[in-house]
């Protein structure tokens, strides 16, 4: 299948393992709350709706945990990848490795991995150290999945060891790598590594110069990447009702109280999010800086801060300029989650050409390798 097919893109869904899915944004309802039933439900839900990838994310303050979110909802999804995210430096790489092969071999090579990089919680270091502990994890973890042998030296870890414990389901290389960041060491871990870079919501032009900068990157170390975008959605039969929508999920919010919602995250004064401050900063007086891209969520919420609001057609015809300036995966959410991955489904979802970039990169096995737990190939 080709991958520079301009119409075909992963459209993947959010699961919500961090508290802020809420009918009204900064306005909290216990009803959303981040627990096993109501993320597991979402999962399950995307999975039965044809999404064919699912971010579930990281968070210490207010999030359930990550792995063992994923090990305990993979038996009970069929087609959907997992989009894992792992905080470098949280788990010493020989055990997370031997984590991740686990997990992978439960969901039989239906994982894919988010690369984070912010602090651990109640520590702090610079951008810079940050970045080199996580290179240095991902060399480790690499050497686990293509090498008989770990034999790393570096600045945080001095490793040796045999790599059968952490052999994935996957061969060829290990699970898919997505990573999302904007400072410059940052930038330059996805362009020696990672397969897919994923974006927070910008202007058309910004995002494509982002995407051929990241090219230029990725060639000086002769390699290729994908690239994503993380973006929130309000689809409705009428471009009206989705303003409308948008208009409602902002109504209660308290701007002080919305502040502190985005200041406590770990990110918060990250390059990226200071971002998606300006954009929204650059928008009109109803938030919306350029054509169906409104930023009003970004009001009470860290990170993604836009989403796209509009009729389907408007909705379709948005991700499709995406797509043409070389978007190949999108992962969406919306408010309430169980609400708005339906709409997102029913509207839109059967007009694109949705595919799974490991399968289309070729990472997923012919056959599974030896492996303590006993898992045979996926069919």
């Amino acid at each position: 299948m080709n991958i520079n097919n301009p119409n075909k893109a992963e459209v993947s869904w959010f699961a919500p393992l961090c508290n802020g899915d809420d009918e009204f944004i900064g306005l909290h309802d216990p009803v959303y709350k981040s627990d096993w039933k109501n993320t597991s439900n979402i999962v399950k839900r995307a999975d039965k709706l044809g999404y064919n990838n699912i971010l579930c994310p990281s968070s210490y303050q207010v999030g359930q945990d990550t792995m063992t979110f994923a090990s305990a909802i993979a038996s009970s999804t069929k087609n959907i990848n997992l989009l894992t995210a792992i905080r470098c430096g949280e788990i010493h790489p020989p055990m997370l490795g031997r984590a991740i092969a686990t997990l992978d071999h439960i969901l039989e090579g239906r994982l894919t991995l988010n690369i984070i990089s912010s602090d651990l919680p109640g520590t702090s270091l610079s951008s810079e150290l940050r970045y080199k502990r996580s290179d240095e994890v991902i060399q480790i973890l690499k050497q686990g999945w293509t090498k008989d042998h770990i034999n790393f030296k570096g600045e945080f870890y001095s490793i040796e060891l045999p790599t059968d414990p952490v052999k994935t389901y996957q061969q060829n290389g290990g699970p898919l790598l997505y990573f999302g960041g904007y400072s410059p060491f940052g930038i330059d871990l996805c362009a020696k590594y990672c397969d897919v870079y994923l974006m927070w919501p910008d202007t058309i032009n910004k995002l494509k110069t982002q995407i051929e900068n990241l090219k230029l990157k990725a060639n000086n170390y002769k390699r290729s990447i994908q690239f994503g975008l993380r973006v929130h959605v309000i689809v409705r039969e009428t471009e009206s009702e989705a303003r409308a929508y948008a208009k409602k999920i902002i109504s209660k919010i308290d701007f002080k109280k919305g502040n502190e919602i985005r200041d406590r995250a770990l990110d918060s004064k990250s390059l990226g999010v200071s971002l998606q401050v300006d954009l929204r900063n650059n928008a009109d007086d109803e938030y919306f800086v350029e054509e169906n891209l409104w930023t009003g969520i970004g009001i009470a919420r860290s990170g993604c801060g836009a989403a796209i609001v509009g009729n389907p057609d408007q909705v379709y015809c948005k991700l499709k300029e995406y797509m043409k300036i070389g978007i190949k995966s999108f992962i969406l959410s919306g408010y309430p989650h169980d609400k708005e991955i339906d709409y997102f489904a029913k509207y839109v979802l059967p007009r694109i050409d949705n595919i799974s970039l490991p399968d289309i990169l070729k990472r997923k096995p012919k056959t599974s390798p030896m492996s303590p737990l006993g898992l045979g190939k996926r069919n």
